[in-house]
C-alpha cells in the first residue's frame, strides 16, 4: 500500500482503515473520517470494504460494513444521513429528524450533493469512487456540511454553493470556515475530452489554464484537486484554512476504490462527519 499524504492520518481499528485531516482533528467538538476498501466483509467484486448500496452487493453486507465502520472511526451508526447523489448541486440542510435516510430508512428526495447540519449527533454520509469529497467546518458556529463534486458538481461551483449555504443558514463567513479536498481522481489520471475541457475552460475567474494540460489529440489532464481549492478560495475561505489529501484513488485502487480503475465493477466510498457538541 502506497500512503503519502502530508494532510490526512491513517488509521486502523479492528481491521477497519481509515483517513482522517489533520487539520480537522483539532477541534474536538468534530468527527470525521473517509473510507478505505479495508475491513469489510463483502465479497468478489466489492470485496471487502463497500459502502454503496445498490450497485450489486447484498444489503446485508453493506450494512454490516457500515456498523464496522462506524464502530471503528467513531459513528453512532443509528445518526447516519445520507446524500442522494446524481451529480447536481442541491445542498440539503438536515438535522435529528433525517437520521436513517439512505441507510436503514428509505430516500426521502433525490438529488442531493451537500449535506449540512448545526445539529450534534447526526452524521453526514456521502459517496465516491474518484469524485471529490468536499469537507466542511464552521468553529466558529459549529456548523458542518459535506459535498459531492463530480467533474459537473465541479464546474457548476458546488464548493461556492456550499459557502452560502452555511452562510444562509447558519450565519458562517466564509473566512471562519476550514475546509478540505479529499481522496480522488488525480491531475495526473483525470483524462478528459473536448466537451469536458470546454466546460472547464469558461472558469475564466479561475485561470484555468493553470489547471488543465493540454495533450493533444482532443485530450486533456484537468486537476479537480486545484479546480476545486480555487473555488473554495475564489468563495472568500482562506488558503492556509483549506486542505488537499493529495491522494489519487486511481493510483490507489488497491486500498481506495476507483471508478475508472475498474471499469465500474466496484463498491464505494464514503465520507462521514458529525458534531459531538452542541453550539457553545
Amino acid at each position: 500500500m502506497n500512503y503519502d499524504s502530508k494532510n490526512m492520518k491513517f488509521y486502523e481499528k479492528g481491521g477497519v482503515a481509515y483517513l482522517t485531516f489533520l487539520e480537522f482533528e483539532k477541534y474536538g467538538f468534530v468527527r470525521h473520517a473517509f473510507s478505505t476498501r479495508i475491513g469489510g466483509v463483502s465479497k468478489k467484486e466489492f470485496a471487502s470494504m463497500n459502502l454503496n448500496f445498490g450497485r450489486g452487493d447484498s444489503d446485508e453486507d453493506v450494512t454490516e460494513n457500515f456498523h464496522r465502520f462506524c464502530s471503528a472511526a467513531g459513528f453512532d451508526y443509528t445518526t447516519l444521513v445520507a446524500s442522494a447523489q446524481d451529480h447536481g448541486t442541491f445542498i440539503r440542510r438536515v438535522g435529528a429528524r433525517n437520521r436513517g435516510t439512505g441507510i436503514w430508512k428509505p430516500k426521502d428526495i433525490q438529488s442531493v450533493d451537500g449535506l449540512i447540519t448545526d445539529e450534534a449527533d447526526v452524521t453526514l454520509v456521502t459517496f465516491y469512487a474518484d469524485c471529490v469529497p468536499l469537507f466542511f467546518l464552521d468553529p466558529a458556529r459549529r456548523a458542518i456540511g459535506l459535498a459531492h463534486a463530480g467533474w459537473r458538481g465541479t464546474v457548476a461551483g458546488i464548493g461556492a454553493k456550499m459557502v452560502k449555504a452555511m452562510g444562509r443558514e447558519f450565519g458562517s463567513s466564509p473566512r471562519d470556515l476550514v475546509a478540505a479536498v479529499g481522496p480522488s481522481i488525480g491531475p495526473e489520471c483525470f483524462e478528459v475530452d473536448t466537451p469536458v475541457y470546454e466546460e472547464f475552460s469558461k472558469l475564466t475567474e479561475l485561470n484555468p489554464q493553470e489547471f488543465i494540460v493540454n495533450n493533444g489529440g482532443g485530450k486533456y489532464h484537468i486537476d479537480l484537486w486545484e479546480a476545486n481549492r480555487r473555488i473554495l478560495m475564489h468563495a472568500g475561505i482562506p488558503q492556509e484554512q483549506i486542505s488537499v489529501a493529495g491522494l489519487c484513488t486511481r493510483c490507489n485502487a488497491q486500498w481506495l476504490w476507483s471508478h475508472r480503475a475498474t471499469g465500474g465493477k466496484r463498491g464505494g466510498l464514503a465520507a462521514m462527519m458529525c458534531l459531538t457538541e452542541g453550539r457553545a
